[in-house]
């Protein structure tokens, strides 16, 4: 049977606006210790274009940039059993769904959630939505094509255009600090 795999910690400051929800690190970014550490994923080089957050920063500093932005980065699945790096092998009776309770909690000011594919977006919505609906009826949900190359439907740009709801939110949600 295959290594239990545990997620990170999620990439926020309290003051976030937004959460950007993956379902849970690839094998490449668990080596790394880094979200979206495999270099074809389009991730940081979305983040890139909307925030200057691109990978040719170091992943500290990119990380700064985002959060600075008003961007929280978290996955829904904090451990599960999965062979590989893809969502489809994802074995769904071992996955543990990360405590979003304390997370809005401590996040009062996000308003939107974005779900990068669509593994993220059906775990929430089947293990997570009912408890956080009851704590903070007024969150937004948006699907966003993922930027892994396993979604390879979209090419780049028509990926980062779908991506551009991110600046666009944080645009019209004014930052508070």
């Amino acid at each position: 049977m295959p290594d239990r795999i545990s997620g990170f910690a999620p990439l926020s400051r309290a003051d976030a606006r937004v959460l950007i929800l993956g379902s849970v690190p690839s094998v490449a970014s668990i080596e790394k210790h880094q979200y979206y550490g495999k270099s074809q994923n389009a991730f940081w080089r979305i983040m890139g274009a909307l925030f200057a957050a691109g990978p040719e920063l170091g992943y500290d500093e990119r990380a700064q940039r985002l959060t600075r932005e008003g961007v929280a980065v978290w996955d829904v699945i904090a451990e599960c059993v999965r062979p590989g790096s893809l969502d489809s092998a994802i074995d769904m009776q071992t996955v543990v769904v990360n405590n979003f309770a304390v997370f809005f909690d401590r996040h009062p000011m996000i308003s939107h959630v974005f779900f990068n594919g669509r593994k993220s977006e059906d775990v929430y919505r089947r293990r997570v939505l009912c408890d956080v609906e009851e704590l903070r009826p007024s969150l937004r949900y948006i699907s966003l094509p993922s930027t892994s190359p396993a979604m390879a439907m979209l090419d780049f740009n028509a990926k980062l255009m779908r991506w551009e709801a991110v600046r666009n939110v944080l645009q019209a949600t004014p930052d508070p600090m």
